[in-house]
């Protein structure tokens, strides 16, 4: 297998990864929020490297409001959003 044909399968693959993250983060909120706590839970875990840690907490959904949405995902099904 020659590099350039090796490059071409790693940017396909690359393409297909970012696709499939953006169907699952907008068809799959909670289902995508449950894999991130899943993936990110032990990288932050204590004892592990500071990088890894970090890398654990950039993975990790950010917190939710507290009720800020009707299901906790996008804040756009909720009755108020309707009215826009």
């Amino acid at each position: 297998m020659t590099v350039s044909l090796a490059l071409q399968y790693l940017v396909i693959a690359l393409a297909a990864l970012v696709s499939l993250w953006v169907v699952m983060k907008k068809q799959f909120p909670s289902a995508t929020r449950r894999l991130r706590v899943a993936v990110a839970m032990p990288l932050v875990r204590e004892g592990r490297p500071g990088w890894l840690r970090t890398l654990g907490r950039r993975i990790a959904p950010p917190m939710s409001g507290g009720g800020s949405g009707a299901c906790g995902g996008c804040d756009s099904c909720g009755p108020s959003a309707r009215g826009k």
